[in-house]
């Protein structure tokens, strides 16, 4: 886990706010290209979310092994309906600074709990993402698009980087978890 997943826990809500206040400046003639610019570095390089089909989240489910279930960020932030906020699916729990940091608001739940979470999630019409920061994939995040914040920046904003596709993203995700297991691993004496 990169360092500033521990940050980004403990203050999402205000990252979240900043991300669209900043997200705005992009409407100011001159400055709104230098922050898309650096918005979209950003997005691409550090802190972005990649949609995913029902297929693909399920598949990612099965290779994290153990999820959790918490509130969506996004619509706990901004409450612009009235879906469900417990629809993020935490992956990657050894080295997910969200189940450490706030383990009230996440509790343990199986694969096939995860999958129907999905399930009612697409039947909603919710949007599957995976959040990256860096190269490590903390979350599925199950949003609508009036509070999913990569997709407000992207579609509102211009910061298409904050949202994309990526054809190969499970196997990006079973190569991150591949690593991790690679860095818990006890060293030979």
């Amino acid at each position: 886990m990169h360092h500033s997943m521990k940050l980004y826990s403990r203050h999402r809500e205000l990252f979240l706010r900043y991300y669209i206040w900043q997200a705005k400046w992009t409407r100011i003639p001159l400055v709104g290209r230098l922050v898309r610019r650096v918005a979209n570095l950003y997005g691409g390089r550090l802190h972005g979310a990649y949609v995913l089909s029902t297929a693909e989240a399920e598949r990612v489910v099965d290779i994290a092994g153990e999820v959790a279930l918490g509130p969506c960020s996004c619509r706990q932030v901004f409450r612009n309906c009235d879906n469900p906020i417990d629809t993020e699916i935490m992956v990657s729990l050894e080295r997910n600074a969200f189940v450490t940091e706030r383990p009230q608001e996440y509790r343990r739940i199986t694969a096939e709990q995860a999958k129907e979470v999905l399930r009612q999630c697409h039947q909603r019409g919710l949007i599957h993402t995976i959040i990256r920061c860096r190269g490590d994939f903390y979350a599925i995040c199950n949003c609508c698009n009036c509070c999913c914040v990569p997709l407000r920046l992207s579609k509102r904003y211009g910061i298409g980087k904050s949202l994309t596709r990526s054809p190969d993203i499970v196997a990006k995700f079973g190569r991150s978890q591949a690593a991790g297991q690679v860095d818990r691993e006890p060293s030979a004496v």
